[in-house]
């Protein structure tokens, strides 16, 4: 017998794991389920869902205090807000019968290498940003602020906070939301009205502007570079935590206009705003965009381009 020719398949349409009625409409389905403007949606409704019901169990449980919160108020938040958006993502997995960690979090590769080289290239960079204000005058160490163990405690408990605020932050705006926004319309779209979206939210915070903010935007194309580059999140996280511990607590700077408890010494920021960033930080000073430009290149030479998945590259709705 001659041999059959075997002709190349196309790969096989993503499922989301819904699907359609007998007559699906075309304003709610498509050929592979359910839209993911709907799934973006329901995820969205979970969310708001499971935030009223930690609320309504902390507001039973605890007293709540008006005022500043305490930096161990900040890490709980943090903390608990992550795992709302974590949870309601893992319910869309069940939902649309895929593993929890193909969102970008795969436990697997946890606190791995991708997290500690990460950790590492953000340390670098927020200390090639100070080290650059410094060197044209724009900025201070200052005398201890802190003595003995206290280095030692306040250090851990930045650390812990800020990795809980990489959590949340990488995860709510390049986890879930952006997986299934680039189903819709493609990556890089994706990208960028999530990074916008990123640094408006920034712009609530105390002392924040506009030019932290668009900083903040050009950071989120970054960490969405990252995940393009590494497969995941776990760079980003580590590179999130590492620059905002560098900001807040070892050169003791705003962070995206805000100052918290417990920094290492009584910095100064003095000089131009263009130069330090004034009351937003480090982060909007004109140098940041320098920094960033360095490690779009480091990620760009440490993780060679990989195949790009044909649904998300071309935006399947």
């Amino acid at each position: 017998m001659e041999p059959i020719d075997q002709q190349p398949q196309p790969p096989a349409p993503r499922e989301t794991g819904i699907p359609p009625p007998h007559t699906p409409s075309p304003i709610f389905w498509n050929p592979n389920g359910l839209r993911a403007g709907w799934r973006l949606l329901i995820y969205f409704l979970l969310v708001a869902g499971l935030s009223a019901a930690v609320v309504l169990v902390i507001r039973a449980t605890f007293s709540i205090q008006r005022g500043l919160p305490s930096v161990a108020m900040l890490i709980a938040s943090e903390a608990v807000q992550f795992a709302v958006v974590f949870a309601a993502a893992l319910i869309m997995a069940r939902i649309e019968n895929r593993p929890g960690g193909i969102y970008g979090l795969p436990a697997r590769e946890a606190f791995g290498g991708k997290f500690w080289m990460g950790f590492l290239f953000g340390l670098v960079e927020v200390s090639l940003l100070i080290g650059l204000i410094a060197a044209f005058g724009g900025y201070s160490f200052g005398p201890l602020a802190l003595h003995g163990n206290e280095i030692l405690r306040w250090a851990l408990i930045h650390l812990v906070l800020f990795v809980f605020v990489g959590f949340f932050e990488e995860f709510l705006f390049r986890g879930y939301t952006q997986y299934t926004l680039a189903e819709g319309i493609g990556f890089w779209p994706a990208a960028f009205v999530l990074s916008l979206g990123f640094g408006a939210v920034h712009l609530s915070n105390p002392g924040e502007g506009w030019v932290g903010a668009a900083s903040v935007a050009l950071v989120g194309l970054l960490f969405c570079f990252t995940l393009r580059r590494t497969g995941n999140l776990w760079y980003a996280v580590g590179l999130h935590a590492s620059f905002d511990w560098g900001e807040t607590f070892l050169y003791s700077v705003p962070n995206s206009g805000t100052v918290i408890q417990g920094h290492l010494s009584d910095a100064l920021l003095h000089g131009p705003k263009w130069l330090t960033g004034g009351t937003v930080g480090p982060e909007g000073s004109v140098f940041c965009f320098l920094t960033m430009g360095v490690q779009f290149l480091v990620v760009l030479l440490l993780f060679p381009k990989k195949k790009t998945d044909p649904a998300i590259e071309g935006g399947l709705v």
